[in-house]
């Protein structure tokens, strides 16, 4: 049973085929300890799996998005006798987290609520939108702390701005504020604070009102046409056409555009 309750490190709202996933460590500007991970992880995996939730928020409390990696805990136990156990955490923590994120079949959506840092900043770029408020920002912040990069940022970055600007972007961390974000492609949209809310309800609302399988499909075939010739990439839209072509979403729409009615999907 998931932790939902108020003090939890991590929320979890579902309504109307929205899940909304809430990063609940204002204090620590939502930075990522062992249990804040476990139950990210726990829950990321719960609505990828949840056919009900068509389409998911990931989003931070406070003035925080998400600051990466939990520093005081990570040199408490950097400075004890477990000290091995500080990097099973990517494998353990971070890649399944990242994965769900990035391969579920439905939409993804970042509201990004402030800073964004670290393993925070690449959470948010494995999303398929990213909406900031003007006052975020993102930084990958991993040589500040003489760490390679994780949680994705290699794989999601240049795949946003090139692999040169990437490259500059992890040796020299700086915070790229909202502006400079959109510009770069980091963010699809920025929006004043006070309008956040009304932006992601509107836009997950409309997702999760979509053809479900096809946006997963969609989702599937972009990325793996990232990494494919031509022909596998027309091989894979061949079968994602027919996994698409054989949903009742797919029926429902064509007979009502015959029928000069407005479509209703039900996600399947």
């Amino acid at each position: 049973m998931t932790d939902s309750s108020p003090q939890a490190p991590v929320l979890l709202d579902v309504h109307d085929g929205i899940a909304t996933i809430t990063l609940n460590r204002p204090d620590a500007m939502n930075s990522l300890d062992v249990a804040t991970k476990v139950l990210l992880r726990e829950i990321v995996l719960q609505v990828a799996d949840d056919d009900a939730v068509r389409c998911v928020v990931l989003t931070g409390s406070g003035r925080a998005f998400c600051v990466g990696q939990d520093l005081k805990e990570h040199i408490s136990i950097l400075n004890s006798d477990s000290s091995e156990q500080l990097f099973r955490t990517v494998d353990e923590h971070y890649n399944p987290i990242v994965t769900a994120l990035a391969t579920m079949p439905k939409p993804v959506i970042a509201a990004v609520n402030g800073v964004a840092a670290g393993a925070g900043a690449s959470l948010a770029f494995a999303c398929d939108v990213r909406i900031l408020v003007d006052t975020a920002g993102f930084n990958l912040a991993f040589t500040g702390v003489a760490l390679s990069c994780d949680t994705g940022a290699s794989w999601s970055l240049q795949r946003l701005v090139g692999r040169a600007k990437a490259l500059e972007l992890l040796y020299f961390p700086s915070t790229i504020d909202a502006a400079t974000s959109l510009e770069l492609g980091l963010a699809t949209r920025v929006v004043p604070a006070d309008e956040l809310a009304a932006s992601v309800d509107e836009l997950s609302t409309r997702l999760a009102a979509g053809p479900t399988v096809a946006f997963g499909a969609i989702r599937q075939s972009v990325t793996h046409a990232a990494g494919s010739t031509f022909e596998e990439a027309l091989e894979m839209e061949s079968q994602m056409m027919q996994r698409t072509g054989a949903t009742s979403d797919h029926r429902a729409a064509v007979e009502a555009f015959v029928a000069k009615q407005r479509a209703v999907f039900e996600g399947r």
